[in-house]
Formats: structure tokens, C-alpha cells, sequence
């Protein structure tokens, strides 16, 4: 077998569904057999009672239509879930009540002089309690999610994987597969896009420039606002904000030590990781929650001020 040479790009196949179920018998899962196998038994119950008075050509001609909805039940997918998941989830939307209300309390009935008919004369139903999966957030800022466990945001940033050679770019896919590969409870990665406003930015330049200590870097300065302006209008900018979730049912003491261990494995592919606290915790899930909020301002704003302060306390040289 040929050795690779590290500077040849590094390529593994992914599959499409890791989580696909196995095949164990003519191609057919476990759920696929235990429904096809339910309905010939009840189907053989049926016309053992039947037997001696039901004519066996009528029960066939009755067991097909039966057989074809089973089969069509069992192999059928829809949204890319089986169809009898499909159809659970259905009726368990159509039972579930419709209007939730962020509370804890008890839903009382309203008082009998409240009209609570609709436009149909319908009774309209009570509405339910809301009941989200986060608890609440700890003070070292992991989501308690009740008997689900513990959850710790780790905030990363991005590789510009494109501009590497192909023996660094295959360094970091073998970091990254390390530490795929030591994960031992579910994580995710959250990968948000969100408009960015360099208007805010040009501004605070522009008004800054004139107290620049030189005419060079007045007109540099605003030089720059322009170009900051003009990109603005021309294309639209976004900012990806990536955050890993890691997610522990052993306690909040081990969630938090997965969360520091992502953070030292993510270093190993050149990925910056720092694990949120209660407060900015809170401002993710917020901002998740919200998707239209308000267009974020450049992440790098508070660098440009800290660099006009710096030229402003600068000399003439």
C-alpha cells in the first residue's frame, strides 16, 4: 500500500445518515419487521376465529387491503421519517393543545361572563402551560435542563481552512477528527449567520478623525469610513457566530469539565473556544430565541476604537 504524502489533501467519506437504523432481515429494520409480523399475526388471529364461517377467497379479498396498509405503513417515509413516526407525531400534534402561556400556575376557567365562544360559537379551549426544556441557568453558567441533564455553551471561531496548504489543512481535519472521536455524550454545533452593520463603526471614525495629532492620519481615518460605507451598500456582510453545545447527564461538575476538554481539543485544530459564563449565556439563548432582533453591529468595533485611541495619543512622527 502506497504511503500518502502529507501534502496530499486528506478526503474521508461521510455518510449521509449516521443514524440510519440496521438492516437484520430482506433489507427490512426492526420496526419494519415487528410491524409487518404484528399484522400477519392478527391477521392469522382473525381468520383462525373465522374460519369455519367466512369463505376463505372473501377473507383474502379482506386481508389485502389490510396487508397493503401495513406494508405501506411500515416501508412508506415521508419528510424523511418513517410514516408511522410520521403519523404519531401527528396526532400527538393534533391533541396537543395549541395556545401556551409562560406560566406555572394552574389554567383556570374563565368566569362565566366572559365570552370564551368563537366566531362559530365554538368553545374555545383553556390554553396550556409552557413548558420549556431549560430550567433555568446556573451560576457557572450551564442550562439546567431538569432530568435531561446539564448543558455548557463553549463559543468558537472559525478556520479559514481554504487558505491552508494541504499538509495543514490535513492537520486540522485529524484534530477535528480527534476529537469527534473522544466524544462520549451529545453535542452540537450551532453555526448562526447575522447582518452586520458597519454604519456604526463609520460613524464613530468619522467623528473621531478630527482630533487626530496628524493631517495624514485625518484624512487615512476617514479615508477608511468611506470604504467602510461603500462596502456596507454594496454587499451584504454577515458575521457567523459558531457555538458548540455540550450536553452531560452526570452532573453539572462533569458537563463543565466537557465543556473545558472541547475547549482544549478545539485548540488542537486552531479553533478558539471559550466557555460562556451565566451572562453571556443568557444573551445566546436570547439571541437565539429572537431571530429578529436587531442587525448586529461589527464585532470588531471596539478594536477600531482602541486603534483611533492609540493614534490619537500618538505624535506627529
Amino acid at each position: 500500500m502506497a504511503r500518502r504524502h502529507e501534502d496530499e489533501p486528506l478526503r474521508a467519506r461521510v455518510p449521509a445518515d449516521v443514524e440510519r437504523p440496521d438492516r437484520i432481515v430482506f433489507g427490512l429494520t426492526l420496526r419494519q419487521v415487528v410491524v409487518l409480523t404484528v399484522t400477519a399475526l392478527i391477521l392469522y388471529a382473525v381468520w383462525t376465529a373465522l374460519a369455519t364461517v367466512v369463505n376463505p377467497l372473501y377473507f383474502i379479498a379482506g386481508s389485502i387491503p389490510v396487508a397493503g396498509a401495513a406494508f405501506f405503513l411500515a416501508v412508506g417515509r415521508r419528510d424523511g421519517i418513517s410514516l408511522d413516526g410520521w403519523l404519531l407525531a401527528a396526532l400527538r400534534h393534533r391533541r396537543t393543545p395549541h395556545r401556551l402561556v409562560p406560566t406555572d400556575e394552574p389554567i383556570h376557567p374563565a368566569p362565566a361572563w366572559v365570552a370564551t365562544t368563537g366566531g362559530r360559537g365554538d368553545k374555545l379551549p383553556l390554553p396550556a402551560p409552557l413548558r420549556l426544556p431549560a430550567k433555568g441557568i446556573t451560576a457557572d453558567g450551564l442550562i439546567d435542563l431538569g432530568p435531561d441533564g446539564t448543558t455548557a455553551l463553549v463559543s468558537a471561531s472559525t478556520v479559514a481552512f481554504g487558505l491552508r496548504s494541504p499538509g495543514e489543512q490535513n492537520g486540522l481535519v485529524a484534530g477535528f477528527a480527534r476529537w469527534l472521536n473522544s466524544l462520549d455524550a451529545p453535542t452540537q454545533i450551532l453555526v448562526r449567520a447575522q447582518r452586520v452593520n458597519l454604519t456604526h463603526v463609520a460613524d464613530r471614525i468619522e467623528r473621531r478623525a478630527p482630533g487626530l495629532p496628524h493631517p495624514a492620519l485625518e484624512e487615512a481615518a476617514r479615508s477608511h469610513a468611506g470604504f467602510l460605507d461603500d462596502l456596507a451598500a454594496g454587499r451584504e456582510l454577515l458575521h457567523r457566530q459558531v457555538t458548540v453545545v455540550v450536553r452531560g447527564r452526570r452532573g453539572p461538575g462533569h458537563t463543565a469539565h466537557q465543556a473545558r476538554e472541547a475547549v482544549r481539543a478545539l485548540a488542537g485544530c486552531e479553533v478558539a473556544g471559550t466557555v460562556l459564563d451565566a451572562y453571556d449565556t443568557q444573551t445566546a439563548l436570547a439571541a437565539c430565541l429572537d431571530p429578529a432582533a436587531p442587525t448586529t453591529t461589527w464585532a470588531a468595533s471596539d478594536d477600531a476604537s482602541d486603534l483611533m485611541s492609540e493614534l490619537e495619543d500618538g505624535d506627529d512622527t
